[in-house]
């Protein structure tokens, strides 16, 4: 029996347009965790919820193993962990309270119980991690094995909150290097293989360089390392690299990191240690606009980049400085343009409905879609989430659900500038023009080079009406919508 038995809550399968999708990755921040304390002597267990059914299984897991300790550790690094989905903390309180009902001491990190933690102690959790985790995780441990329960037992561990008290943040881990990798070896990954190159042709892995973001956006919420960032060494993620490439044969790495080589020179070193060490992997990742200068783009094509993912949010000037974005339209256009003469190809995330903003700065946004000509984009509405300077402005106005079911929810939790249906017909606005003028973009290429055309070419000619009528139609009910 395993002395601890992880996991963690976001399932795919209560995420309908993710799951759709399919595009599985497991618990990276969970894998970590669970490396952490298997160094320190413990044994460990996984149950990887992004590919079960219910909690069910969870359940099945705890009766299989039989753990003295459930670690319910949220993937940090999982951007949707941190948006705190209604489906998920659902599962959570479930999974602590079947968890509490065998008997097991249940122990949970993450952003939303770092946000609750009353609420997840009302739902049978035990302990609660502030912040980071594994760190706190690994003192907390030999005291519980030692039955030092106590408020003054517990008081000299830093960063965990209990029933009877909570004790200040744990300063970050700063010496990344020093960390174990990931227990990949506790991940099913023939499964993950199996689904991955049946849907899309192609194996995914996932990796991370860094923990932490250093700017200020004032909607993005951070309730695990605040402000601070702290990065690997090139040298470090390219052992990992290579020990990835040469156990697993991943086709593709997704660097899920909020930005990746923010360091100056960090990715010039990471191409050229690369190239020298023969793993390279193709890959997507994120990166700010204005970090995209022609030195970072070259680094990037030389260590294989095939996508850059850039938090464009809005083509308003207007928009980005209220939202302290601290990046230029000008930026997004650039980047994109550098980007993409590499053969790079550029996704923007986009945001709607920041307070403040108007048809017409929504207009700039559509404008900078049509004339930077990303190869993807996400659309998504202002979300506030509890520690932010957006939150703060406009708490007043949120009613009782403050939280999305999941992430195709995109309800205006506050008073936006429209109404919800607004922003619902916008997104389909918005995707319609998207895919119209890339099939535009496509057919008309292949035409100018007519070796070039296939059977699918046939098939985008086809969709362009549809989606024609289709923005027509929705671009009539918006208006229709702001006029009311």
């Amino acid at each position: 029996m395993p002395d601890l038995l992880f996991g963690q809550s976001y399932y795919l399968r209560f995420d309908p347009k993710l799951w759709a999708a399919m595009q599985p990755y497991p618990p990276l921040g969970t894998l970590y965790a669970a490396s952490a304390v298997r160094a320190r002597g413990y044994s460990v267990a996984l149950f990887d919820a992004m590919l079960a059914q219910s909690e069910d299984e969870w359940a099945a897991a705890l009766d299989q193993h039989r753990p003295k300790y459930a670690v319910l550790f949220e993937d940090n690094f999982n951007y949707l962990s941190k948006m705190c989905l209604l489906r998920m903390r659902e599962a959570a309180f479930t999974m602590s309270q079947l968890a509490k009902a065998r008997g097991c001491t249940v122990i949970v990190c993450g952003a939303d119980a770092t946000d609750h933690t009353a609420k997840y102690f009302a739902h049978g959790a035990d302990y609660v991690l502030i912040g980071e985790g594994e760190e706190t995780l690994g003192e907390l441990l030999p005291r519980l094995d030692a039955g030092q329960t106590s408020d003054s037992d517990l008081g000299s561990v830093i960063g965990l909150a209990w029933p009877g008290g909570r004790t200040p943040r744990r300063p970050d881990i700063t010496r990344l290097d020093d960390q174990p990798f990931p227990a990949w070896d506790l991940v099913d990954i023939p499964r993950y293989r199996k689904i991955w190159r049946e849907r899309h042709g192609t194996y995914s892995m996932n990796m991370v360089t860094t923990r932490g973001c250093p700017y200020h956006c004032n909607w993005c919420a951070k309730p695990i390392w605040g402000q601070r960032y702290n990065s690997r060494s090139p040298e470090n993620v390219v052992a990992e690299l290579a020990w990835l490439k040469q156990i697993y044969q991943p086709d593709h790495i997704w660097f899920a990191d909020d930005i990746l080589g923010l360091k100056p020179r960090w990715l010039e070193r990471f191409a050229q240690l690369v190239a020298e060490n023969d793993c390279a992997v193709p890959f997507k990742c994120l990166l700010r606009a204005d970090l995209v200068k022609p030195s970072v783009v070259a680094a990037l094509k030389q260590a294989q980049c095939r996508t850059v993912w850039i938090g464009a949010e809005s083509g308003s000037q207007k928009i980005l400085d209220a939202m302290d974005k601290g990046t230029t339209v000008g930026e997004i256009y650039e980047a994109t343009r550098l980007l993409q003469a590499a053969g790079i190809q550029v996704g923007f995330f986009l945001q709607f409905g920041y307070p403040g903003e108007t048809r017409a700065d929504i207009e700039l946004t559509l404008k900078m879609v049509r004339e930077a000509m990303p190869d993807d984009i996400g659309i998504s509405v202002s979300y506030p989430l509890p520690g932010t300077k957006f939150y703060e402005r406009v708490k007043l106005e949120l009613g009782e659900k403050t939280n999305w079911v999941d992430s195709n929810d995109l309800a205006m939790l506050y008073h936006g500038p429209f109404p919800q249906t607004f922003y619902r017909t916008l997104h389909t606005v918005v995707h319609r023009e998207f895919r119209m003028r890339r099939a535009l973009r496509a057919v008309g290429a292949a035409l100018r080079h007519p070796v070039t055309l296939r059977p699918a070419h046939l098939k985008r000619a086809a969709s362009i009406p549809y989606h024609w009528l289709g923005l027509h139609a929705n671009r009539l009910r918006l208006n229709g919508i702001q006029g009311r």
